[in-house]
């Protein structure tokens, strides 16, 4: 760690410019290949130039379509940079702001008792919608490979305690796609020990604490944004005026509460008495919701196992066949609030193969460390070998999910000795069902370590949703066609 290091005297890059200059052309694209065939596939383009009334009526729609559309984007804020390359807020801005248009045309023809015809606009608007869509993830895969390399992201200046300013930094580091590189941290009053003991890996500014030094280091570290981590050392008036300051000369200003593994629905501000207070509401699988989940898992394992059932003839035939022995292996799991189920898998291993599983792992020194697994295991077959490097192995898993003892999405479901081992915060993972898929599948699944693994479990349980359930299944089949990490 080095204090007062220079962060360097060259201007904020373009890339906003540039990100946005490329979004209005590729939406622009997009929205005129949208309604001009929706046009040509609705009335043909035999007749385009002549003076027939409804042709010239249509053409000027179309005209002012195109032209409200592509404001719309801009209106509703889908350019931003601060809504690029990571989370849904960018796609949610698209679909409302075409949702909005689409609307309020359909209002005024019914209104003004306009006769637009349906197939058009039937036709203009998921075609507009599903391709603006596309091409916003087709920027967002190129934005994601800049910002890995540290390119086209948000100069950050960190400013708090030690301890909050290093976790701080870390975490935006471990999520580049996000669009914030932490470049230096600034730490009011904090005790020069202590600084040098928090673990951070960006340069420290300095420790002043007055507001004239906090400002002038600001400029000179030529930042687009600064981010008040939990601790900072400054008196509310002060945080005040260098909101002030910051806005004035259009840098950024991040508050980062000492909230961790959070999810967005479950925060709510509340402005009391000019403070913005944060309330974070308790996760509940109940009601509703418990409902709901349930009846998806259903639907889709059901769905999965009536498609795929010649896929598990198949499968049954090469297992049976190959390694003399039962097609299906059971297994005692845990699952929701301690109970017990065994889950089914094809069998990948010969026979009697957990006997040898304490000999194994005493072997390679992790007999008494969760996660039970042994590296290049001896047990597993050649046609074990295939149908896990796929996961095919894990597909009787559906007939668990109908059953009840397991859901699509959740958090991995461990043996009993795994579940020894777990301390208070772990234990929490057995407040919903334990799934097929989960967040630790679809971020490195078996290469994670399991401190990783129990926090992306944590996350799950603490945010759960209906749709971050469904884009966890999208996820899991990008990784199980990958080959990642399988088990």
């Amino acid at each position: 760690m080095k204090e007062g290091t220079v962060l360097g005297t060259t201007p904020r890059d373009n890339w906003r410019f540039k990100y946005s200059r490329r979004l209005r052309l590729l939406d622009a694209g997009v929205v005129i290949w949208a309604v001009v065939g929706a046009y040509g596939v609705r009335f043909g383009f035999s007749d385009v130039g002549s003076d027939n009334a409804r042709d010239v009526d249509y053409l000027m729609l179309s005209a002012a379509l195109v032209t409200a559309w592509w404001l719309m984007l801009g209106f509703w804020g889908s350019r931003e940079a601060r809504v690029l390359g990571s989370g849904s807020e960018e796609y949610k801005r698209v679909v409302a702001s075409s949702a909005w248009l689409f609307g309020f045309v359909a209002v005024v023809s019914y209104a003004l008792r306009i006769d637009t015809a349906r197939g058009f606009v039937g036709l203009a608007f998921p075609a507009g919608a599903l391709g603006l869509l596309a091409a916003r993830w087709l920027v967002r895969q190129h934005l994601a490979l800049e910002r890995k390399n540290g390119n086209s992201s948000a100069r950050v200046l960190i400013i708090g305690g030690p301890y909050s300013a290093a976790h701080l930094a870390r975490s935006l580091k471990t999520v580049p796609s996000a669009g914030y590189l932490p470049v230096a941290a600034h730490l009011p009053g904090a005790n020069r020990d202590t600084a040098n003991g928090a673990g951070l890996t960006i340069p420290v500014t300095g420790i002043q604490s007055d507001f004239e030094s906090i400002l002038a280091i600001i400029l000179d570290s030529q930042v687009d944004a600064v981010a008040i981590s939990a601790g900072v050392n400054l008196h509310p008036h002060d945080l005040r005026r260098l909101g002030w300051e910051l806005a004035a000369r259009d840098i950024g200003m991040i508050l980062a509460p000492a909230l961790t593994d959070i999810a967005g629905p479950r925060i709510h501000t509340q402005p009391v008495a000019g403070l913005p207070l944060i309330h974070v509401s308790t996760p509940k699988l109940t009601g509703g919701k418990k409902v709901a989940k349930r009846a998806f898992d259903v639907a889709v394992a059901g769905f999965l196992v009536t498609v795929l059932s010649p896929v598990f003839l198949v499968l049954a035939l090469l297992v049976r066949f190959s390694d003399k022995g039962p097609v299906f292996y059971r297994q005692e799991r845990i699952g929701l609030r301690g109970t017990t189920f065994n889950m089914l898998k094809f069998r990948s291993m010969k026979v009697d193969a957990d006997a040898e599983l304490q000999a194994l792992l005493k072997a390679q020194g992790s007999d008494d460390t969760p996660l039970f697994k042994v590296d290049n295991d001896p047990r597993v077959t050649a046609v074990g070998r295939v149908l896990r490097k796929y996961s095919l192995d894990e597909l009787p898993q559906l007939l668990n999910v109908i059953g009840g003892s397991m859901s699509l999405v959740g958090p991995r479901p461990q043996r009993e000795g795994e579940v020894a081992l777990y301390d208070d915060a772990a234990h929490r993972r057995l407040y919903v069902s334990p799934g097929m898929s989960g967040l630790w599948q679809v971020s490195g699944r078996s290469n994670l370590s399991w401190e990783e693994s129990i926090r992306l479990d944590l996350y799950y349980v603490e945010n759960w949703s209906l749709m971050g359930d469904v884009l966890i299944l999208f996820k899991t089949f990008k990784a199980v066609f990958a080959s990642t990490g399988a088990v």
